[in-house]
């Protein structure tokens, strides 16, 4: 509104930054468009014409590079970076004001130092003659500079407007930024003289590897504490990764390498893509639709409702990869259906949607999946078929008590109708053809996991747009804003993760964590009991993209010395994910479902208990159980 009314006064010309923004929004939206046209042009000249696009892999992973970047300056504008976000239970006006300025003075710190880092990596590591199509790679990589350039301002400028900040303490955001720079001083010596740098250089360049081994111990404990304060999860991650590189002896601009080669990997590419894909059927009415559909099937059955609700819940989280998008996105339509008549208490529908929100990550399209496969290397396919059985216990066991409770309240049901469900199913054809038919093109092997991501986006666009209308065209830029923050968070902390594990791997830290699990723990048993422990805290601590880099690398080890199949623990994993979701005192879908359901946190965390429960069942169940996710696959390859 300010915005508009500055237009206004100025005789409807627009501002530099409102031209800055519109040219960011624009190229944001071509690398998007780029993403899933190319793919989809690659699977369709080979299969029909036996050729392919020029250059289309690496322009596809570039394309990747650019949109990780400046979706994040978009996330950063938007302040919609993941963070847990402890600072909600600081009732003092005063200490949250603090703790919000400490996490905006951190982050304008940390990411200075990272634009420093992409500016020497730049031009140490890449070559000024590889061209990627007809563009030189070290174009495309400028977008990190200035990407994390971009961030520092907007971290600082949000900072410097906080309340808390007045008079002179303004200028601490601009203090960061020097501080930040002065600690990026070996990378900027090597920006300016490459690796023959002088002696006063390299002095204090060990100067500063020494000052990292002294500081390491208590600046691990500054990013803890900052983390549960609320700065930026990729923040957190990217600070401890560098501080760690450092006080090993290593250059820190490998952390910049690492962001690089995170978002140059083709094997990235489906993330965006499912994730807009969910937010095209999100923004269109096929919530809706297929509530009717599955309604009109088992309306009739005590509970009908519940396994409509749950199924759709599922269907969502499946291709968004995000699970609190399923509970904002839709939680409005299916409580309001839920409570209509009175048929389900408040406090039930709250707990159902809140605890079905993450239900659908074991189902293809499955992003978490798809990325614990390339992070483990394990086969993807096997992942999925490992996947299906828990996650077909976990939908029944939430159905099974959702029956319990109908049929205890006496729920009314509603008489079958085969012309409403036939009409009802004819309305939802599309949408419930979509992951049967991209099951079928990736499972059969016809289409690559990034082509299947384009081949979701391009079916999602016909349908809503042009067959069912739900979406006017002039309304696409709208629902790619609502999908851009979310694609930024993720990539950011993915790239970031990256470098971590990078470090992590490097040390061999996960051969000599398994040696010395080994020597505490004899029982195989035992060993897991712990494990599912340590991975709920983990998942109640951290987003499930950034513990599949970080701490899946920690414990696949594990498994292999106590004769765990590792499809059998990247479920486990999973599960105990999915779980922590909902865990107090920070599981992510109870933040999200206390916002979108406008009730207090406390009541959102009991309303949640019994699902909870249920959950942790069936994440005992499948850890002692190792067949239920080792039975399909072997019938596959």
């Amino acid at each position: 509104m300010m915005r508009e009314e500055a237009k206004n006064a100025s005789g409807g010309r627009r501002s530099p930054a409102d031209i800055i923004w519109t040219v960011e929004q624009i190229i944001c939206y071509f690398s998007l468009l780029c993403l899933a046209l190319l793919p989809a042009a690659e699977a369709f000249l080979r299969v029909f014409f036996h050729s392919r696009v020029p250059a289309s892999p690496g322009l596809i992973s570039h394309f990747l590079l650019v949109l990780g970047l400046l979706s994040g300056m978009n996330t950063t504008k938007n302040g919609e970076h993941l963070s847990i976000g402890l600072v909600q239970y600081a009732h003092n006006d005063k200490i949250r004001n603090l703790l919000e300025m400490f996490s905006g003075l951190l982050a304008t710190f940390m990411v200075t130092i990272f634009a420093w880092c992409a500016a020497s990596f730049i031009k140490i590591g890449l070559s000024p003659w590889q061209i990627i199509g007809f563009i030189p790679d070290q174009v495309f990589a400028l977008v990190m500079p200035i990407g994390y350039g971009v961030m520092v301002f907007r971290f600082a400028r949000m900072t410097a407007l906080k309340g808390s900040l007045k008079g002179k303490l303004r200028f601490l955001p601009v203090l960061a930024v020097l501080l930040g720079t002065l600690c990026s001083l070996p990378v900027i010596f090597k920006l300016i003289w490459g690796f023959d740098l002088p002696d006063f250089a390299y002095d204090i360049s060990g100067a500063f590897v020494n000052l990292s081994i002294v500081l390491r111990t208590p600046i691990f404990i500054l990013f803890i504490l900052a983390a549960l304060a609320g700065t930026p999860l990729f923040v957190i991650i990217g600070g401890l990764a560098l501080i760690l590189i450092q006080g090993s002896g290593g250059e820190i601009d490998v952390v910049s390498n690492q962001v690089y080669t995170a978002l140059t990997q083709n094997s990235m590419v489906a993330i965006p893509l499912f994730t807009l894909s969910g937010f095209i059927l999100s923004e269109s009415r096929a919530g809706e639709r297929l509530m009717r559909t599955f309604q009109s099937f088992f309306g009739w059955l005590p509970g009908g409702l519940i396994i409509a609700a749950v199924i759709i819940c599922a269907f969502f989280t499946s291709f968004t990869g995000a699970s609190g998008v399923t509970i904002l996105a839709l939680g409005g339509i299916l409580y309001s259906v839920l409570c209509e008549n009175g048929k389900y208490s408040s406090k039930f529908s709250i707990g159902l949607l809140t605890a079905s929100g993450s239900i659908g990550l074991l189902f293809p399209p499955s992003l978490a999946i798809f990325l614990v496969g390339a992070t483990t290397r394990t086969n993807t396919i096997h992942l999925f078929l490992g996947g299906f059985i828990p996650g077909l216990i976990l939908v029944l066991a939430t159905v099974i008590f959702g029956i319990v409770i109908s049929v205890k309240t006496k729920v009314p049901v509603e008489p079958f109708s085969l012309k409403k469900a036939g009409r009802a199913l004819k309305d939802s054809l599309l949408e419930i053809l979509l992951p049967l038919l991209l099951i079928a093109g990736y499972f059969s092997g016809f289409l690559s996991m990034v082509e299947i991501g384009a081949a979701a986006v391009i079916y999602v666009f016909v349908a809503e747009v042009f067959v069912y209308r739900d979406i006017e065209l002039a309304r696409m830029p709208s629902v790619f804003k609502k999908a851009i923050p979310i694609i930024g968070g993720i990539l950011s902390i993915l790239a970031l993760s990256q470098a971590l594990s990078y470090y992590i791997v490097d040390t061999q830290a996960p051969y000599y964590f398994a040696q010395w699990i080994q020597r505490a723990i004899s029982s195989k048993y035992v060993f897991l009991l712990v494990l599912n422990l340590a991975l709920l805290v983990i998942g109640c601590m951290v987003d499930i993209f950034s513990a599949i880099l970080i701490v899946l690398p920690l414990i696949m080890p594990l498994g292999a010395v106590y004769g765990i199949d590792p499809v059998h623990l990247g479920i486990i994993f999973l599960v105990n994910m999915e779980a922590g979701f909902i865990t107090p005192p920070v599981g992510l879908n109870l933040f999200l479902a206390s916002y979108r359901f406008e009730k207090p946190f406390l009541e959102t965390s009991r309303n949640v208990l019994p699902f909870l429960i249920i959950q942790l069942a069936v994440v005992f169940i499948v850890t002692y159980i190792p067949i239920l996710t080792t039975y399909f696959t072997r019938f596959y390859g």
